[in-house]
């Protein structure tokens, strides 16, 4: 069979990694990443490497981990000081283009990219610089509602979703008379907040009959102290109404789960219709996922699997149909598929495995995965490390966390600290400290941030700094 010589990866942001219908989500509708994965691979336990936009996103450019690059949080962007995938195509003469949100430093950056098309970054080139000050977390509250308007409408995100769909079928039809191998990143930012979305993806929800998490504090279900602590200082959940606007909040972003598939379904459709698919792998996933009121959460910046596990399909000539894959895997892993896949050798620095590896090889349930948080609200370093049975967190000055996925894939019972299940929880604290040194990679996050919230004026000056809610919109 002859090799694809094109790669299409798009991506989603804020994509729960349940919420596809092809998993058997209740009431989630997504029929074009359904069709997406009838003709690939699913990967079943994929992990962020950050469960925030900006340090994700530099992880998933530069195949390396937040603690390996210093890009910790929504201030300290990708900017090109790290060599990219993107850097390794164009040396191998691969024609690369963005379209929508890549959320690095600036365009004009040297990102890897031959052209930026509608691009999103950190606004003003800055970010969220209160984000930063975390050293310690401030005592005062925060205030104003992280999920913006909730209910039928549309958003400036919602009109950016629409143009990224239409420049990427443009492109495509472009690139069909072209010679030269390429590679498009197509990203949009739907399912991200604010939850507001076209009536006719609302109409396919009835707010009514949304179920509420059953893991809240209302319930009986204790939030961890980093939890507890996070919480103190802004509270999302606590600035709902009541159970009718969660529930609404719910219902608002399955739509946009809804909104953003029907966006795929076009490209793909495009895709098919220049005669490109049979020559191209397909790579969809997202940046992060969504709490969804879980543990009285609601956006991401926390370890459980709700935030940091994604969606992450591939699919195309050699890639199995209608397949699942449950060897864990991480977006880094993209970076050293992508080099792969257009020949080259992925740099030493990449700790990432190729996913065209992993298929290539036997299920592996005991491969490890990795994600790091060091951004909004964290008053510590927060460390996962996770196999596809076994799931540890540890948390700098708090408690830790290990959760036995085969019996409690939603992360209830915290088994840490019982004497009978102690050697998992030295097997898996073993391997987090063969990755990095907790204490002393929190202690480098801060300094640096320490660093950055001096270069605003100090703390009360870097508070009332930065994009106070979710990135504007290019113009």
């Amino acid at each position: 069979m002859k090799r694809p010589e094109n790669v299409l990866v798009i991506m989603s942001d804020e994509h729960q990694a349940r919420a596809l219908s092809c998993l058997g989500h209740p009431l989630v509708k997504t029929p074009n990443l359904d069709r997406l994965a009838a003709r690939g691979t699913l990967f079943e336990n994929a992990y962020t490497p950050s469960p925030i936009c900006v340090p994700a996103r530099a992880a998933f450019a530069t195949g390396q981990y937040p603690h390996q690059t210093g890009y910790w949080d929504n201030a300290i962007a990708y900017d090109g000081r790290v060599p990219s995938w993107g850097h390794v195509l164009q040396q191998a003469g691969v024609r690369t283009a963005s379209i929508g949100k890549l959320h690095y430093r600036a365009e004009n950056d040297p990102t890897g990219f031959d052209e930026q098309i509608a691009p999103m970054h950190i606004h003003d080139g800055v970010g969220q610089v209160w984000a930063a000050v975390r050293n310690p977390l401030p005592e005062e509250k925060r205030t104003g509602r992280m999920l913006g308007q909730i209910g039928a409408g549309c958003s400036s995100y919602n009109d950016y979703d629409y143009r990224v769909c239409r420049e990427t079928i443009a492109w495509l039809d472009r690139a069909a008379s072209s010679e030269q191998p390429w590679l498009l990143f197509s990203s949009f930012v739907a399912p991200h907040f604010p939850l507001t979305v076209p009536q006719k993806y609302l109409d396919l929800y009835k707010p009514a009959t949304m179920p509420l998490s059953e893991l809240r504090c209302e319930n009986g279900y204790e939030i961890h102290p980093w939890m507890q602590r996070r919480q103190a200082f802004w509270n999302h959940d606590g600035l709902l109404r009541d159970d009718d606007e969660r529930r609404l909040a719910m219902a608002c972003y399955f739509a946009l789960c809804s909104f953003v598939d029907a966006r795929i379904g076009r490209i793909l459709d495009a895709l098919e219709a220049t005669g490109q698919a049979e020559n191209t792998l397909i790579i969809y996933t997202s940046d992060h996922g969504e709490c969804l009121g879980q543990r009285n959460t609601w956006g991401k910046s926390v370890l459980y699997g709700e935030a940091t596990r994604v969606p992450l399909i591939m699919a195309g000539p050699g890639i199995g149909a209608g397949e699942t894959c449950a060897t864990p895997v991480n977006l880094i892993d993209v970076a050293p598929t992508l080099a792969e896949h257009f020949g080259q050798t992925p740099p030493a620095e990449w700790p990432g495995t190729s996913l065209l590896r992993r298929l290539q090889a036997p299920e592996d349930r005991a491969a490890l995965v990795f994600s790091e948080y060091h951004a909004a609200e964290s008053p510590t370093g927060a460390f996962m490390v996770a196999d596809a049975d076994w799931k540890y967190h540890y948390y700098v000055d708090y408690p830790p966390e290990l959760f036995d996925l085969a019996a409690d894939p939603d992360e209830r019972v915290n088994l840490a600290g019982r004497p009978e299940y102690a050697t998992q929880e030295a097997r898996m604290h073993t391997a987090l400290l063969a990755i990095c040194d907790p204490v002393a990679t929190d202690r480098a996050a801060k300094s640096d941030q320490d660093q950055l919230v001096a270069a605003w004026g100090g703390r009360e000056a870097a508070l009332r700094s930065g994009v106070k809610g979710a990135s504007p919109v290019p113009v």
